[in-house]
Order: C-alpha cells, then sequence, then structure tokens
C-alpha cells in the first residue's frame, strides 16, 4: 500500500515508518518539519493550513492515511493544560477534519487515527471499548477531552479506526532515560499523591507502530485499546520506575497539598485515571505487544546498560 504517515516525526511515527517500509509499503511521511526518513518521501505541510494539506495528500494519492499528528509539550504544566494542548486539541479537531477530507478527496480507502486510552470514566476495573469517556473531568481537561470525542466522531464518519494508545514509553517519550518525568523522578519531584490510585495502562511506541501495521489490512472500524496486558496502580510503578532510575523512593503528598501545586487535573492523573483492556485488539487484530508488562519494557529500557 502506499502509505501516508501525518506526524512522522513524532515518537510513534520514527518507530512505524521505518517498520512500513520494511513490510513492503510505499510510505509518504508528512510533518511540518520533516526528517530525512529512510525509503520514505518526506513532505513538509501544515495540517492546520487546508488548501496546502489537501494539495500535499493529493500528490501523494494514498491508500491509506494514518493519523499520528500532536505537538504536546515536553513539559507540560497541569495547571495549564489548555494553553499547554492547544496546538494538539486544535490538530484533533480542525487537523483532523482537514486531513480527513483531504483523504477522501485522494481516494485512500484506508484511515487510521490516534487516541487516547485513558480518557475512561473513572473507575477500578480495566475499561474495555464500551466504557464511556470521563462523564465530568477536571477542568483543565475538559477542552482536551472534547477534542477527543472529535476526532473520533470524525473518524467514525471517515469508517476509520480510532487506536487509543496508553501512556507511551521508549525513546522520545516523557519517559525515556532522558524524558521529563524520569528527571521529575530522579530529583525526586514526583510524588505518590493520596493513595496513588491512578491506573495506568503503558504501552511501548514500537508496539504502537506495530499495531497500527496490523491495522492497516484488516477491515477493522470503531475503536481499539493499544495497551500492554498489564495495568498498574501508580502506587506500582512509581517506585519501581524509581528504583530502575537508582532514584530515592517517592515522597507522599496529600491530595489537598498536591492540589495547591497541580491543580485538580494534576491530581487526577495520579488519583484518578482508570486503565484499559487490549482483549479486543489482540482478536481483531492479531496484534501482541512484544512489552506484555511495563515491569519488563521499563527494565529493558531503562535498566543497566
Amino acid at each position: 500500500m502506499r502509505v501516508l504517515v501525518a506526524g512522522a516525526t513524532g515518537v510513534v511515527g520514527r518507530q512505524l515508518v521505518p517498520l512500513l517500509t520494511a513490510t513492503g509499503h510505499e510510505v509518504v511521511a508528512l510533518s511540518r518539519r520533516p526528517r530525512p526518513a529512510e525509503g520514505a518521501r518526506t513532505v513538509a505541510v501544515d495540517a492546520l493550513d487546508r488548501a496546502a494539506l489537501t494539495a500535499a495528500v493529493r500528490r501523494a494519492a494514498p491508500d491509506a492515511v494514518v493519523h499520528l499528528l500532536t505537538a504536546i509539550p515536553a513539559k507540560v504544566n497541569p495547571r495549564r493544560m489548555e494553553r499547554d494542548f492547544a496546538l494538539t486539541d486544535r490538530l484533533r479537531t480542525e487537523g483532523t477534519r482537514n486531513l480527513l477530507d483531504a483523504a477522501r478527496e485522494a481516494g485512500a480507502t484506508r484511515i487510521i487515527t490516534q487516541g487516547l486510552a485513558f480518557a475512561y470514566e473513572p473507575g477500578e476495573t480495566p475499561a474495555n471499548e464500551d466504557t464511556p469517556f470521563w462523564s465530568d473531568p477536571p477542568r483543565q481537561w475538559a477542552t482536551s477531552l472534547a477534542a477527543l470525542r472529535t476526532l473520533e466522531r470524525l473518524t467514525a464518519d471517515a469508517d476509520g479506526l480510532v487506536l487509543r494508545f496508553g501512556h507511551l514509553y521508549g525513546p522520545g517519550t516523557v519517559f525515556a532515560r532522558d524524558g521529563w518525568t524520569t528527571g521529575q523522578i530522579r530529583g525526586r519531584r514526583m510524588p505518590l499523591v493520596g493513595g496513588g490510585g491512578a491506573t495506568f495502562s503503558f504501552l511501548h511506541t514500537h508496539d504502537a507502530a506495530t499495531a497500527v501495521v496490523s491495522a492497516l489490512t484488516r477491515p477493522v472500524t470503531g475503536a481499539l485499546n493499544i495497551v500492554d496486558d498489564e495495568p498498574a496502580k501508580v502506587r506500582e510503578w512509581l517506585p519501581e520506575l524509581a528504583r530502575l532510575l537508582g532514584a530515592p523512593r517517592p515522597r507522599r503528598v496529600p491530595a489537598p497539598v498536591a492540589r495547591l501545586v497541580a491543580g485538580g487535573w494534576g491530581v487526577a492523573y495520579m488519583t484518578r485515571l482508570r486503565g484499559a483492556d487490549n482483549a479486543r485488539a489482540r482478536m481483531r487484530l492479531n496484534w501482541r505487544p512484544r512489552h506484555t508488562s511495563w515491569r519488563e519494557g521499563f527494565a529493558a529500557e531503562l535498566g543497566d546498560r
């Protein structure tokens, strides 16, 4: 297939493009500031420039379009989520509309977009894809959640597939050896808030890329959770990650105190997020994560070398 990857220089795109070319696909790598990609044709275009994007997609004439566009800062202030995610929210709304309209005009028959597997209504059991999104999120995250809803609706209207990725780790992410979160943990600036009750479903960026490859040639629509097999409470993974990094054990901070610094979303992120179940993706995509557990995945990425 000829595959247009929008967001090809992001943390998933950099894993995906080599996999696509290695498996015989022709790749057009699209981003605002493209880097040379071995075996792929690179195109520089702003997804928010509708006319330029439409022309670029028309010239590419792809069979499939993969939408991985985000603009998430390396450091996010949870009290200023609307500011820090403003461009990403536009890419998930205006950018998605522009890209999918252009894909339809160009005759693309397969659409895959990137969603999130941690937007679900809080609860103790892992969420499947039928679980509703958070009905009353913290104010700082409400705009971003609305943007995700728009992305999913536009994808459904295009008969596409949303891959709801878990918390990404691997090269270039905040959990990389030189990432922002790992730096916070080393400096003992990421505490256990309250009881550390939020559940994270992690995903290595390479496993995200293999899920995209699996989805390209399978007629699956709707949404699928792309996560590892072991959802983990913050009180489990944060001390273990600190140990792997040779960092001090995280401090414990009461939720009311943390709220003064991190706001409602910062506290909810560490105490209320829900994990996700990957059974449907395993069945419908015949996909298996290489790193089935965050434990061995983090150890492989961050352990002694």
